[in-house]
């Protein structure tokens, strides 16, 4: 088996706190995620929703499951009645789904909106634009089942740094833009989901509260 306990602790360790770790556990199987919860991790990420619900099927119950890749409208269902938060909402229509899906289960869902600051076409996410036209147009704040606790994004997979902290350095200044224009009584609006295996310690200096780390723990995706 893969050293996940070692490399658990090795990534904690480097981490400051008040930033949290969002272990990224798809294509990986459930004993990696068992050793990795033996040592105390309870927030896992998922992309797929079939994955995703054999795993909340088999694993304990006190895991906290982050939905993270690109989330299709017709999939809302299946993880609404357990998901703890959908990291990457990236569309009005995809919000609305979640706050009518959330509402048939009694629940109230925690989300994050994505942003698309990258350079890379094949992003999802919403420009900031885009991001500032959905919350100026308000439908937002009718929906009474579903929570927006931050922003998340993936910089560009490149090997140049300053264009990865200038990435960031965007992400948590518009961050702060919608913070004080909506949400600034909004103790729960705080979450900066960026920062992966590769550009995780640059996030931290730049503002991330949530780093989606997956290789570094436990290795090469089996898929």
């Amino acid at each position: 088996m893969y050293d996940v306990k070692g490399n658990l602790h090795q990534v904690l360790d480097s981490l400051p706190q008040g930033v949290r770790l969002v272990a990224i556990s798809k294509y990986h199987p459930n004993e990696y995620i068992e050793a990795a919860y033996a040592e105390g991790q309870r927030l896992f990420g998922e992309s797929h929703e079939q994955e995703l619900r054999l795993k909340h099927e088999t694993l304990p119950k006190d895991i906290s499951w982050h939905f993270i890749g690109h989330l299709q409208t017709n999939k809302v269902k299946y993880i609404a009645p357990y998901v703890t938060m959908v990291e990457a909402v990236d569309s009005l229509k995809l919000l609305k789904e979640i706050d009518r899906q959330a509402q048939k289960c009694g629940r109230v869902i925690d989300v994050l909106l994505e942003l698309h600051i990258a350079e890379e076409e094949t992003k999802y996410g919403l420009t900031p634009d885009a991001l500032r036209q959905l919350l100026a147009d308000g439908e937002w704040r009718t929906m009474e089942h579903v929570r927006i606790c931050g922003l998340m994004m993936m910089a560009s997979y490149v090997d140049d740094v300053e264009q990865i902290r200038s990435e960031f350095r965007q992400a948590y200044d518009l961050y702060r833009e919608v913070k004080a224009r909506y949400f600034a009584d909004a103790s729960y609006f705080c979450e900066r989901s960026w920062g992966m295996s590769h550009d995780y310690l640059i996030a931290v200096e730049e503002g991330s509260t949530m780093v989606r780390i997956g290789t570094t723990i436990f290795g090469p995706r089996v898929y």
